[in-house]
């Protein structure tokens, strides 16, 4: 048999053999495969369309004018970012303000874009302002603010030195360096103040507060503006608790402006649950006039309360109370705390 025949045969062989058929794994595999490439398709549709219309456009919005808090909170509401740049302006009353942006109000960005805000960092103080004939207290208040700032190497020397004169109590006359000295570092402001004319102190009658309530003492300490202390005790036979029930020197005597008038209260007859009855002290520093002071009560609910408001020398300060246990008296002059003082219910045994 030649090799020609030989092969003939293998051939016939092969085609009388049954071929496999095709299984049904075998087209689930051809269906994933289509599925991978038409989800591959979308995909990429999607983001040849997205690149195409490019990032979100936005508005810019117009923060000129604003604090800069509030100008970065409406950028950030934005998807804006700032850029921040500092300046110094012409009064001291645009610190922290925004001047400039860029780009301007209006303009179309695309998100993420940084504007450039321009803010004010108050005036640059090279020399000494002049604070002659102004009320300390405002000056004060100034200064302290400028201090967090450029004044950062100046301090105010206290306490100020006190004249008589024809000025209104609290006036400053003088000032040491003088106005317009330039500010070096280590540079101390000193002032004089007027405690007003040896005259003032004015005779006057006492008022009378045997038989008013606290609040009603409150009032007339408030508007008589008289130096005042108080001390309590249990009423006696006669008396009326929860009164004024002494006060020396006697009413309608005459006595000087300055003179102070201890105040005997008696004490409630009885305290009920969750309240507590005291007698609030302090011993300030003596000022050389009386300055606003303040006696006010914080509530456990939060709300802040005035009791007394009156004009003080300074010196023990002692007024009876009556409030609810977790109540927070607190005691301020010229604005500024002094001490608190948190109210507790008296101890069972």
């Amino acid at each position: 048999m030649n090799d020609g025949e030989r092969s003939e045969k293998i051939g016939e062989r092969v085609k009388g053999k049954k071929q496999p058929k095709e299984s049904g794994s075998g087209r689930m595999l051809i269906f994933m495969l289509f599925g991978v490439l038409v989800f591959a398709s979308l995909v990429g549709t999607a983001v040849f369309f997205a690149a195409v219309r490019g990032e979100e456009q936005l508005m810019v919005p117009d923060v000129r004018g604003k604090d800069i808090i509030s100008a970065l909170l409406e950028l950030q509401e934005k998807e804006l970012y700032p850029r921040i740049q500092l300046r110094y302006a012409d009064t001291a009353i645009d610190r922290g303000i925004v001047l400039e942006q860029d780009p301007l109000a209006g303009a179309i960005v695309k998100a993420g874009r940084r504007i450039r805000l321009v803010v004010s960092q108050g005036v640059m103080i090279n020399s000494l302002e002049d604070y002659r004939g102004r009320p300390v207290e405002t000056v004060g208040a100034e200064i302290q603010t400028l201090l967090s700032s450029d004044l950062s190497t100046v301090t105010v020397k206290e306490p100020f030195i006190y004249e008589y004169s024809h000025e209104p109590v609290g006036t400053i006359l003088d000032q040491r360096p003088t106005p317009g000295s330039s500010i070096t570092a280590g540079t101390v402001l000193e002032f004089v103040v007027s405690r007003g004319t040896e005259s003032e102190k004015a005779l006057l009658k006492t008022p009378k507060f045997v038989g008013l309530s606290l609040r009603e003492a409150f009032d007339l300490i408030g508007k008589t503006r008289v130096d005042f202390v108080f001390k309590t005790r249990p009423a006696m036979e006669n008396e009326k608790a929860e009164t004024v029930v002494e006060q020396s020197p006697l009413p309608n005597i005459e006595i000087e402006a300055d003179t102070r008038i201890l105040l005997t209260f008696a004490s409630p007859e009885k305290i009920v649950e969750g309240e507590a009855f005291s007698l609030f002290r302090y011993n300030m520093a003596k000022n050389p006039y009386p300055m606003k002071t303040s006696l006010d009560v914080r509530l456990p609910s939060g709300e802040r309360q005035t009791l007394l408001q009156t004009d003080f020398q300074g010196g023990e300060f002692a007024v009876p109370y009556k409030l609810s246990a977790g109540s927070v008296l607190i005691l301020s002059m010229l604005g500024r705390d002094l001490y608190q003082e948190t109210v507790y219910a008296p101890a069972e045994f």
